[in-house]
């Protein structure tokens, strides 16, 4: 089974848009200049990797042959995931407006672009993202899916972007998932040797937690009518974790060998802040096999899925082929 992975980064790109510019205040509504930051930040390009999986692992699950003839989905992405995809998206780029403030990372381009803060002051830069998370979890809770589904994938995304406190479903989580507590201890580590543990652990919860939540909630949601047995979820969780780490040091490579042209943001950034990165530890050859062995070992656990997961199988390929 071929897939054109560019088709259905476009693809997926285009649908996320459309939902967004759906769901956004438009630029002409009051009070302007929040809505103006929103709309700078979140239009400012991006590849839309998350919602794009969040979308596809949706599809994967309806379209999975463990249901009867009679009760399987239309071919294509679930009514309605578009707006979760979307909520994903303003999730995503709350987290850059607010990781490229002053007090913490202090970047000034992003995408390509000026960070938010540089085009709007701090304040105003502040309360996009706070606008952008609270409009993510109102989106949520309107999705079009029974409520059980809804509660579901309220919590999981909460646990993924919060502190790590919590329990994500029958396991504890210890420090991750949690992008927000991922983040205090990647700030609270700079200066310091990094260690093998504590790379793991900032990267799992600060860049991997909301990738795997993403496939999660995906599936969840396309799989909401009907039910989906716990070790599928299981299997799905497992694809996302290790796909989630396998594009954070994909990402560490990058900062050390790309241009901030190609990147779209600041290069070598990592470096001179003596961040704690792959790399960092392990060297730039030895993170590249242990990025093509974590998607190794995410492809495996989506086999149950058959043929319908080679799409989000090439996907997970090229995060960890991308050059930029």
């Amino acid at each position: 089974m071929t897939i054109d992975v560019q088709s259905i980064l476009k693809t997926g790109a285009a649908i996320t848009d459309a939902a967004l510019e759906r769901l956004l205040p438009a630029a002409t509504i009051e009070p302007y200049s929040i809505h103006r930051a929103m709309r700078h930040s979140t239009f400012a390009g991006g590849k839309r990797l998350r919602p794009i999986l969040c979308m596809e692992a949706a599809k994967m699950v309806a379209s999975t042959d463990f249901y009867p003839p009679e009760e399987a989905a239309p071919a294509g992405h679930p009514e309605g995931v578009a707006n979760l995809a979307a909520a994903l998206e303003m999730l995503h780029t709350y987290s850059l407006i607010h990781d490229d403030l002053p007090a913490l990372d202090n970047d000034d381009l992003r995408r390509g672009q000026p960070t938010c803060h540089v085009v709007f002051g701090e304040a105003t830069a502040i309360l996009a993202g706070d606008a952008l998370q609270t409009l993510a979890f109102q989106t949520i809770a309107s999705l079009p899916a029974p409520p059980e589904a809804v509660v579901a994938i309220l919590r999981k995304i909460s646990l993924s972007i919060g502190t790590g406190i919590g329990r994500w479903g029958d396991h504890d989580t210890g420090i991750a998932p949690g992008m927000i507590g991922g983040q205090v201890v990647d700030i609270e580590s700079e200066g310091t040797k990094p260690t093998p543990d504590l790379v793991e652990a900032i990267h799992r919860a600060k860049t991997g937690a909301l990738i795997t939540v993403s496939i999660v909630a995906g599936a969840i949601y396309g799989s909401s009518r009907h039910g989906l047995p716990s070790s599928y979820h299981e299997r799905i969780r497992t694809f996302g974790e290790k796909a989630g780490l396998a594009f954070q040091i994909v990402d560490d490579v990058l900062d050390m060998t790309q241009s901030s042209e190609e990147l779209g943001k600041t290069a070598g950034k990592d470096t001179a802040t003596d961040k704690a990165t792959w790399p960092a530890v392990f060297g730039i050859e030895q993170s590249k096999h242990d990025a093509a062995e974590l998607i190794a070992d995410a492809f495996a656990a989506l086999e149950p899925f058959g043929d319908a997961a080679t799409p989000l199988k090439s996907l997970a390929q090229y995060l960890v082929e991308r050059t930029h």
